[in-house]
Parts: C-alpha cells; sequence; structure tokens
C-alpha cells in the first residue's frame, strides 16, 4: 500500500466523487466483521437521496489518509453540523449552555452514521498492523479541521470501547450510554432461546408472540433480489407516518431506499406484517458480519405486541437462523429487556475547544458514566433468563 511517512490528508465532500473501491478497504478490512453502515454505498445513498447534505444541516467532510502515490490508507466519516438532530448522542444541553453564556455552539464537526445509532468503527484503518500511525493521522487531521472550520468542537460518536479508550490519550472527553442488545447463546432455534428463559418469561413471550399475529396478521421476511418497489413503497409510507407522529420531521427522503434497495439489496431485511393481503408495518434491518441491526419501524395499524414480534422477536429468529452473534435493537427502550435483550455501554468522545465549556461538560460525563454504570449492573438483574447458582445469591 506504499509508505505513511508522509501521509496525505484531504478532505471530500461528495463521497460520489471517492472512489468506492478504495473507501470500502478502509471501511472493510481483512478479518473485521462486516458492517454496512461504514460502506460506501450506504454513505453516499444519505448524501445523493439529500437525506444527509448541506441543504439538511449534515455538511460531508470526510477524511481520508493516502499515500503520495494514492493508496488509500484511512478514512473517518465527518460532517460539519449546525444543529444536533439524527444523532442519538444528546448536547442539547451542553449548546444551550454554550448559548446563554454567550458563546456559539454550531457549526460542530461530528464523526457518525446520520441517523444511525449503530456502533461501528470511525477510524475506518486498512491496515491493522499500522493502526496507530494512521489513527494518528486521522485524529490530527480531523483537529485541524475543525479549527480551520470555526467548529467549537468535535464529536465521534457510537464507536468501538477500544478506539474510545485511545481517543481518552488524545484528551477527548469521554462518554458512555446505554442500549438493549439481544446476543446469540449458541442457539439451535427460536425454541432453544426460549428454552433458557425462566418459566413466567417464556410463557409471557409466547403469549405475547400468538397476540401479535391473532387478527389473521402474516409475518414475511424479505431480503436480496425479493425485496420490490411495493415493499419500498409500503414501507416508506409507515416510515412517514411514524416520523410525523414521534419526531416531526422523518429525516430519509423516499430516494435514499430507492438507492439502498438498489446497491445494498443482500445487506437488507424487511420484515413486514399484512392482514388481508394489506401491508401494515414493517422494520427495515440491516445484516453485519456477525451483527443484525435493526433501524426503522413503523405501521399503519395498530396491533397488541406487534411491534415487539416485527422488531425483536423476528430480528432474533432470524439472527439465529443466520448464525448472527448479536442483534442490536437501536436506541434507548428497557421494554427491550423483557424481551431478551441485555443492556449494553455505547461509547462517545468529544473534543471541545472552549475550555470553560470543556470543564463543565467533563464534570458532568464524570457523574454521568456512574449513572449509567449502576443503570446497566440493575438492569443485568432483571433479565428473563433462568438464574444461575450465583445470580441467585
Amino acid at each position: 500500500m506504499g509508505d505513511i511517512d508522509a501521509p496525505v490528508i484531504r478532505v471530500v465532500s461528495r463521497l460520489a466523487e471517492y472512489d468506492a473501491a478504495r473507501w470500502d478497504a478502509c471501511a472493510h478490512p481483512a478479518d473485521t466483521p462486516y458492517n454496512p453502515f461504514l460502506s460506501h454505498a450506504f454513505l453516499m445513498a444519505l448524501e445523493e437521496s439529500g437525506s444527509a447534505c448541506a441543504d439538511t444541516g449534515w455538511l460531508p467532510q470526510h477524511l481520508v489518509v493516502e499515500t503520495p502515490a494514492g493508496d488509500s490508507l484511512g478514512a473517518m466519516p465527518l460532517y460539519l453540523k449546525s444543529h444536533s438532530q439524527g444523532e442519538y448522542i444528546f448536547d442539547y444541553g451542553w449548546a444551550d449552555a454554550f448559548h446563554r453564556a454567550g458563546g456559539r455552539y454550531y457549526p460542530k464537526l461530528l464523526s457518525a452514521v446520520p441517523f444511525t445509532p449503530a456502533t461501528g468503527p470511525r477510524l475506518l484503518i486498512r491496515d491493522p498492523a499500522r493502526a496507530d500511525a494512521i489513527t494518528r493521522a486521522l485524529v490530527a487531521g480531523a483537529l485541524t479541521l475543525s479549527e480551520r472550520l470555526e467548529a467549537s468542537s468535535l464529536h465521534i460518536n457510537f464507536l468501538p470501547e477500544k478506539q474510545w479508550a485511545a481517543l481518552g490519550e488524545w484528551d477527548f472527553l469521554q462518554r458512555t450510554d446505554q442500549q438493549f442488545h439481544w446476543v446469540n447463546d449458541g442457539y439451535e432455534n427460536f425454541e432453544a432461546f426460549l428454552a433458557a428463559l425462566a418459566s413466567r418469561k417464556r410463557k409471557n413471550l409466547k403469549k405475547e408472540r400468538a397476540r401479535a399475529v391473532e387478527n389473521d396478521i402474516e409475518i414475511e421476511q424479505i431480503t436480496g433480489a425479493y425485496l420490490t418497489d411495493e415493499h419500498w413503497d409500503k414501507f416508506f409510507e409507515f416510515y412517514i407516518d411514524t416520523g410525523h407522529r414521534k419526531w416531526g420531521t422523518p429525516y430519509l427522503t423516499r430516494a435514499f431506499f430507492d438507492q439502498i434497495g438498489a446497491s445494498m439489496a443482500d445487506d437488507i431485511l424487511l420484515i413486514m406484517a399484512k392482514r388481508e393481503g394489506r401491508y401494515i408495518a414493517g422494520a427495515l434491518n440491516f445484516i453485519g458480519g456477525n451483527t443484525l441491526f435493526g433501524r426503522n419501524w413503523g405501521c399503519i395499524e395498530d396491533h397488541p405486541f406487534l411491534h415487539f414480534e416485527v422488531c425483536y422477536y423476528q430480528a432474533i429468529d432470524f439472527a439465529i437462523k443466520r448464525g448472527l452473534h448479536c442483534v442490536e435493537a437501536g436506541a434507548q427502550g428497557a421494554h427491550k429487556l423483557a424481551r431478551g435483550y441485555a443492556p449494553r455501554r455505547t461509547h462517545s468522545a468529544h473534543h471541545i475547544a472552549h475550555e470553560g465549556l470543556r470543564n463543565a461538560v467533563a464534570d458532568y460525563l464524570e457523574s454521568e458514566r456512574q449513572y449509567v454504570d449502576n443503570d446497566i449492573s440493575a438492569l443485568d438483574r432483571h433479565t428473563p433468563f433462568k438464574k444461575t447458582d450465583t445470580q441467585a445469591d
């Protein structure tokens, strides 16, 4: 790949103009589980569809590190943000406090996958053997870019714990939160998963699954070449309806779904519910190398427990059949605990230029991390699984 003693660091403001193979070589290095959200196809679809672009407050400023000969070494998805929407790591309080003190919080620089609270590398390293040198180039480049753009701060969201720990050495503030993930303990089938639950929890789960489909509702799992325009039309209808009811303005455009359907069909699982020959609900998932990522849900009819069936139980069933290790069911939601999903830490790192704001946020994060640790410990004692002798004590 060439020498990195004199790396070339440059900004890519439109991913469609950067070679897909060179980006993906960094996003998906050998011996690393595939993450669909880091792929050139996914990120480009967000931009080209008008979902994540300058007009929506997501100005692409991706960093790439190359050799002088043009070989790709590393990359970092980056956006200049004029707001904090669509991030799932909430800093509205920081922005408001800084504004009231006379400061200017926006623009800020963000490394993340837009609208996607899924953990994955943000420092994309093509050659793990040279990770330290490439990491230094990317972090130094991002900090320099933040200064040139007069951004108040640089944020890196939903990154793996190892990268999070490394960024602490670069004077980044470290933040934690939690999500609920299902972990495959080598289950042969869904019944084997049920057998691992305590008796009362198992009965409740079976009742929920039966109630979810009792109104002659059929469930379909659709992926690859079986995805059609009809599926996307219906799912977009659900997505828009639910988005307007929950947060006002849905982020993703109809063109986005067309683009990922054309370029990433084998990475997509649509779970759709049908009643009387008509689709009434659906959930969009992405298939990674060892993880199924649940992303969006929507419906046009309300039925008891249908959300749990489509979003959680069907995802578990698919993951077991595919031999996937984990289901990440998206942000928040303690109700997932009773459905076999356990609390897991998520990590973000934050570099704030203003000393006063930085010190205030640092104090807040210290107590917040302790709260998250305590909450996870408490929730872990209430999973639906059978108690071991150690847990019983």
